[in-house]
């Protein structure tokens, strides 16, 4: 694993988006006539999503068949419903949240931990603990202390080491990579086949893990609203509700963003500013230092685990002491290692480049796939419109900057491609909200930004 700053931490939303705004080399008066412009556009005139209805998810729909849904539609995430049958009729008693390959990532690793614990004891269901039975201390007891700690299913395998008499001292893997190893090939056998995590919900990851904030906004707000979430505020979604309706009417992610600026290739404000050379706009934000990448003989799972610590949706694939690019992984890659476990037995071994190649032998070339294609790669000084059309046309949330060597240099991400187009006014974000009555203006800063 090739990280420069280990422990490095990531700027805040305002810390990025100001550093952002000051190398931008744009006239502020059109940067204030933009931002203007956008703050009259409602967000009920950005299209509807390309199947015409929002694509959700029951919460009682177990992970594994969630995967299959989002991996069916081409999608990273879709609203939960919950599944209550006296569930409010308001929006707020409707969804549960979203979820999205980061949480099933997420799932994946915390519970390689726990199916290693279930074989230890003999199973969970075969030690007869039902779901809660154990509480914190013996939770605690085990090492078990991340989100999934507190839900149904990691109850019901930690109870079941409990009753075997087994303790953290006795040898189980303490981290979801050693754990995967501790497992071998009944890995897959316990995580898909047996219970409690064969039927573990969608409501349950949903409930533990926070990855994704869940903030719609309405028919009638702002487009200006949209673009400052899905770039200074970090989300890579908004749903859409109608007024005094309960139902989400429009999914908002950033991809569709890009390519709704794509086309305004014609006026002149976007081929101005799509012209300009990306260090005239900031670009790339991360220093070379900064880059996070993986080595292709690294293992597959390190690279989710990076992608999970790191809080990012793909990494490069380097090799060499030049970092020179072979290839890249994206976090909803972990779809593959759950659906297609026919291909993966060894996958406690596998490395990132073994894993793009069973794939890339596999799946269809598609053009825009990166496990079959090289991943979309820039020079630091192509200009943004460039970089819009190549990622664009590859449907990929990031591009990769890199030299004559190709070596990887800097990444330019979607928040990034959007962020260049606006500004937050003064003000503006707290007015929204208090306008918008979604709460209280600090506590919902808090949730999206991820400040404490």
């Amino acid at each position: 694993m090739d990280q420069s700053k280990e422990n490095a931490e990531f700027p805040s939303c305002d810390a990025y988006f100001e550093a952002i705004q000051s190398k931008k080399k744009l006239p502020l008066s059109l940067q204030e006539s933009l931002t203007a412009a956008f703050a009259q556009i409602p967000v009920s005139s950005f299209p509807e999503v390309p199947t015409g209805r929002v694509i959700e998810i029951p919460g009682d729909t177990s992970v594994l068949e969630a995967v299959r849904i989002l991996s069916e539609h081409n999608i990273r995430a879709a609203p939960v419903l919950n599944p209550e049958p006296g569930a409010l009729a308001d929006w707020k008693g409707r969804y549960l949240g979203v979820i999205d390959y980061s949480a099933v990532i997420l799932w994946v690793l915390e519970n390689a931990e726990l199916a290693s614990v279930a074989l230890s004891a003999g199973s969970a269901t075969a030690a007869g603990v039902g779901m809660g039975a154990v509480g914190a201390v013996g939770v605690t007891a085990l090492g078990a202390t991340g989100p999934a700690a507190v839900a149904g299913l990691t109850a019901a395998a930690v109870g079941a080491a409990v009753a075997g008499g087994l303790t953290a001292e006795m040898g189980v893997a303490k981290d979801g990579l050693a754990s995967a190893d501790h497992l071998g090939e009944d890995f897959y056998k316990v995580l898909l086949e047996q219970e409690p995590f064969k039927s573990t919900t969608v409501r349950s990851i949903v409930e533990s893990y926070h990855w994704s904030p869940f903030v719609p906004i309405t028919l009638d707000s702002s487009m200006l609203t949209v673009l400052l979430l899905l770039s200074k505020y970090r989300l890579r979604n908004v749903p859409v509700i109608e007024p005094d309706k309960p139902v989400i009417k429009n999914f908002i992610t950033q991809t569709g963003v890009v390519k709704g600026l794509q086309q305004c290739k014609g006026r002149d404000w976007f081929d101005y500013i799509s012209a300009l050379p990306l260090s005239d706009l900031g670009l790339p934000f991360m220093s070379i230092d900064e880059v996070i990448t993986v080595k292709s003989d690294d293992l597959i799972l390190e690279a989710f685990k990076c992608m999970k610590d790191n809080k990012i949706g793909g990494v490069p694939v380097v090799e060499g002491p030049k970092r020179k690019l072979v290839g890249s992984v994206s976090i909803r890659d972990i779809r593959f290692l759950l659906l297609r476990p026919d291909l993966f037995s060894n996958f406690r071994q596998l490395t990132v480049i073994e894993f793009m190649k069973t794939l890339g032998s596999t799946l269809p070339d598609s053009g825009n796939n990166c496990l079959v294609q090289p991943p979309p790669t820039c020079a630091p000084d192509t200009s943004l419109g460039s970089v819009i059309d190549s990622i664009a046309s590859r449907i990929t949330h990031r591009i990769y900057v890199v030299d004559g060597d190709l070596e990887v240099v800097g990444v330019v991400t979607l928040r990034d491609v959007i962020s260049c187009f606006i500004h937050e006014p003064p003000g503006y974000w707290d007015t929204y909200l208090a306008s918008a009555n979604i709460g209280e203006a600090s506590g919902q800063r808090s949730q999206i930004s991820g400040e404490s």
